[in-house]
């Protein structure tokens, strides 16, 4: 398929995508959107910055009536995500009249109370904050007739699942369903088997992780070098740089050290506010600062054009993390950079990450002729952590926000954050935590 003409787009939701100057379509969405514009069921899998949000986004203005009631739903991971799904609905749909809220913990009650009153046609949110609008009536299910599933296995790994559940047995059985996932664990694959319809597989790309159009490199050397080397790539470098820290008292450090370098920055780490988390990525989507310091909670979310060069300061736990992280740059067929900055403790990490990446991978320490000198010590660890290397997709639970073995999800109490994992399951579909705390609901 050529053009987005073919796709039988209705004239409202096409004028808007002449707009933004798209013009032929990616694989992903030429071979979803029939699909769904047909009322098919969909699970696609393809790889970040391939357009999904386009995919599922027009079959469902397109087929949403003004005026209607809440009619479609997408229920994302993590906040930014969330975010981000809403503005490209809307601009998607500038011509529509259809009205995008979004709902999300850490957000006070009352502004989303507000846009809700303003009857819209799509919410977008996140899964702990929408049952709790459920739960209260502010959102009704009965006119639900598109549902997206965004990132599943993300949600998976954040122990979401039974939210989603539970959402869904709320909604009308006769929707149209879509799952998104960058990769399909055995649980994934349940849950669309219970609740999609005869769904069509549609896998884009999904033996290859390689990180297409980014020119993918790495340095080995001694934490203590690191601010170095990034402040000399970051110089090298046209356009805005994110860079990834593992925890974030190091993404504090790391943003801290280059402010005192005279750089414009900004960070996102867990302990942030909700306020402080959103004043910061306007800032950095507005190119008011240069340099965005974040930990992985930023690994999906963030859609930045001018993205030129992602440095992973630190080497993620897990290979997904990574190919998650690079995608920040070289969005929508572009091109980039990411340099990914390994310690001598992280070389056994590094190795098993680089069996995963299949495109050319250059090694700055040849390029550079820097030597790397281990310490026996660090061999002998090296070696046994590469006899018991990490399962590749979201098996291994990454920290998605900083230190310890619970990963943090924007901080803060909100239901959708790390602290729901406290709350005890009883084999209902309903989180226990909500019949424990069913009085608490009522006193927002």
């Amino acid at each position: 398929m050529n053009t987005f003409e073919e796709l039988e787009i209705n004239e409202d939701v096409m004028r808007s995508i002449k707009e933004l100057g798209f013009t032929t379509p990616f694989p992903i969405q030429a071979q979803a959107i029939p699909e769904l514009l047909r009322g098919n069921d969909v699970i696609g899998q393809a790889h970040t910055g391939t357009g999904k949000t386009a995919t599922f986004g027009i079959p469902m203005l397109q087929n949403i009536i003004h005026g209607g009631g809440i009619q479609g739903l997408v229920i994302a991971p993590t906040r930014e995500l969330a975010m981000q799904i809403t503005e490209e609905i809307k601009k998607i749909g500038k011509y529509t009249k259809i009205k995008v809220v979004t709902v999300y913990g850490g957000q006070g009650i009352g502004i989303q109370l507000d846009a809700l009153r303003r009857k819209p046609e799509i919410v977008v949110a996140t899964p702990g904050r929408l049952i709790d609008h459920l739960d209260n009536g502010s959102i009704r299910t009965d006119d639900i007739k598109h549902v997206v599933l965004d990132e599943a296995d993300v949600m998976l790994d954040m122990g979401f699942i039974e939210d989603i559940e539970y959402v869904l047995q709320k909604i009308p059985g006769n929707r149209i369903t879509s799952l998104w996932s960058a990769t399909m664990p055995p649980e994934i694959l349940r849950l669309s088997d219970k609740y999609l319809n005869n769904a069509k597989n549609i896998l884009i790309d999904s033996d290859d992780l390689s990180g297409e159009g980014i020119d993918q490199s790495f340095l080995v050397i001694k934490d203590r070098e690191k601010h170095k080397y990034l402040t000399d790539f970051i110089n090298q470098n046209r356009g805005q740089v994110i860079v990834f820290c593992s925890t974030k008292i190091r993404t504090r450090n790391v943003a801290r050290d280059l402010q005192k370098s005279r750089y414009k920055v900004v960070a996102i780490e867990g302990d942030m506010s909700q306020n402080k988390r959103e004043y910061s990525m306007m800032k950095f989507r507005k190119n008011q600062a240069d340099i965005l310091v974040a930990t992985d909670v930023a690994a999906r979310g963030i859609d930045v054009p001018k993205v030129g060069l992602v440095v992973n300061y630190d080497v993620p736990n897990q290979d997904m993390v990574y190919f998650h992280r690079i995608g920040r740059t070289a969005r929508a067929g572009a091109k980039g950079k990411a340099v990914t900055l390994v310690s001598y403790s992280s070389i056994a990490d590094w190795k098993f990450i680089k069996k995963q990446i299949k495109s050319d991978l250059t090694d700055l320490n040849k390029k550079m002729g820097i030597e790397v000198h281990i310490p026996d010590p660090l061999k002998r660890d090296v070696g046994r952590r590469i006899a018991q290397p990490m399962r590749s997709g979201y098996g291994r639970r990454p920290s998605y926000g900083g230190g310890g073995r619970r990963p943090s999800y924007g901080g803060g109490h909100s239901r959708d954050g790390p602290a729901r994992d406290q709350y005890k399951r009883r084999g209902s579909a309903r989180p226990a935590y909500r019949r424990q705390n069913r009085d608490t609901n009522k006193k927002w």
